[in-house]
């Protein structure tokens, strides 16, 4: 991708005589300054004064580079003035020229890692070695360009919704999703995300600026499909094309509703039970299905009231296997 050119936004402050503060700014096609006036007496533009190039510094552009010129009106191109660079960068990162002013680069400069530099620029008359311009600060400000590939956090992502959604009521919301991205939010579009699924539709939608992972189909039901894994991806420049993206995947499970009531294997068992045993006995097992789980198919099973008293046998719930275990209760009288 190519990399568009950055503006290194300069700002340099000075003394003038009388201790009013000078500040001048290079902006785009500004090549003069502008002096500060101070009070009445002091309406005047200085006899010299820094004569200021516009300085561009393109993030992860390669080195060496010449990004601008510092020079004096006083510079007359007799090599007269000697140019000295100070400051955030001086020597490692920046250099300048003393012959001429110009400001090169001596490495890649990542916005990410170091966002400005604050410099001192000197004009020093070689022959007197008295300072041309008193020294004056200005800072080089390095823009962004999209080179950070957006990041989700606190992964990983898992989230569980009640079966049988009912979406005519409302959405539902099941997870959020969130993402950084370490480029400029305040330049253009580099860090602007937006949110899309990849997998999941059309049982879920995304918010596509906040990551909000919301129900999009009536009735899901456990007893269908237990789990969905839905795949959201995030992508840079407000989703157009040539940005960076990556995805994460939200591991949804639906949980159970007691919407399932229990039913028999058989409408009638038949047992047999010898005259002689005693109580206690068991005398058979029968079993109930319920399409639910859990707590809501825990079973519990009684006999009918008009058999529960004085009755010959009961039933007890075994909370092992959930079958009902028929008992001898009292022997029978002949």
């Amino acid at each position: 991708m190519s990399a568009p050119g950055v503006l290194a936004v300069v700002t340099f402050f000075s003394m003038l005589p009388g201790g009013v503060l000078s500040d001048m700014r290079c902006t785009q096609g500004l090549e003069a300054q502008q002096f500060a006036q101070g009070s009445t007496h002091l309406h005047r533009r200085l006899k010299r004064g820094w004569i200021w190039k516009q300085l561009f510094v393109p993030e992860e552009d390669p080195t060496p580079r010449v990004i601008g010129q510092l020079k004096s009106d006083s510079d007359r191109g007799e090599f007269s003035i000697k140019y000295i660079l100070s400051g955030e960068g001086a020597g490692d990162v920046f250099e300048i020229d003393e012959y001429s002013g110009e400001i090169r680069t001596l490495k890649k400069l990542d916005r990410e890692e170091k966002a400005f530099y604050i410099l001192q620029a000197q004009a020093i008359n070689r022959r007197s070695n008295e300072p041309e311009e008193p020294q004056s600060e200005f800072i080089i400000q390095v823009q962004d360009i999209n080179d950070n590939v957006p990041q989700f956090q606190n992964e990983p992502y898992v989230s569980s919704i009640p079966r049988c959604v009912q979406l005519e009521v409302k959405r539902t919301t099941v997870a959020q999703v969130t993402a950084t991205d370490a480029d400029d939010p305040l330049f253009g579009n580099n860090a602007k995300l937006i949110y899309s699924i990849l997998q999941g539709e059309p049982y879920f939608s995304v918010e596509p600026k906040t990551g909000t992972i919301v129900t999009s189909w009536p009735n899901m039901d456990r007893e269908a499909r237990e789990q969905y894994l839905v795949v959201v991806q995030v992508k840079d420049i407000a989703g157009l094309s040539g940005g960076y993206s990556t995805s994460t995947t939200v591991t949804v499970s639906l949980t159970d509703v007691n919407d399932n009531g229990p039913t028999f294997q058989h409408h009638l068992y038949t047992f047999a039970v010898p005259e002689n045993a005693a109580v206690g006995t068991t005398v058979g097992r029968i079993m109930a299905e319920d399409g639910d789980v859990g707590i809501n198919a825990k079973m519990t099973y009684t006999l009918d009231d008009d058999l529960e008293e004085n009755a010959t046998f009961i039933i007890q719930t075994d909370p092992v296997t959930q079958e009902g275990v028929v008992l001898l209760a009292q022997v029978a009288l002949i």
